[in-house]
């Protein structure tokens, strides 16, 4: 995969800051009026399915769900980047309270002409992903 497209080069961007635990550095990827839908529509982390618009309420995002967990791992099989966006493939395996949890599905960011995310949108289904949670090892 290469990471010269625009779109792949702010979502490898953000899966780095993710793994350095690096919240201001994560932030400052996102345009202004950016959002984020992780996962899409209604779930524990945004109950109206509306997702998370402006950088403040990402970091409030941040703050609620990626502070909570121990380690973040991004297992990505391919990308797919078009136009002003790129599609990740894979897992995020997630690991809190002694726990993993494995969330398959399709991550997307699009990108605006300066190369800021104006969206970060994640196909997982919570369910799903936690049918997988096991002791960590």
């Amino acid at each position: 995969m290469s990471d010269e497209h625009p779109a792949r080069a702010a979502g490898l961007a953000s899966q780095a800051a993710v793994r350095a635990r690096d919240k201001q550095a994560w932030v400052a990827l996102f345009a202004e009026n950016g959002t984020v839908e992780d996962p899409i529509g209604p779930s524990g982390f945004d109950p109206a399915g509306a997702g998370h618009h402006g950088k403040q309420a990402i970091a409030a995002f941040w703050d609620k769900t990626i502070a909570q967990t121990d380690l973040i791992e991004f297992r990505f099989d391919d990308s797919f980047a078009c136009g002003n966006e790129v599609a990740f493939t894979g897992t995020i395996r997630s690991t809190i309270g002694g726990h993993r949890i494995d969330a398959d599905g399709v991550f997307t960011y699009r990108v605006d002409d300066d190369g800021k995310i104006v969206a970060l949108r994640a196909f997982w289904e919570v369910d799903r992903a936690m049918a997988t949670a096991r002791p960590v090892d």
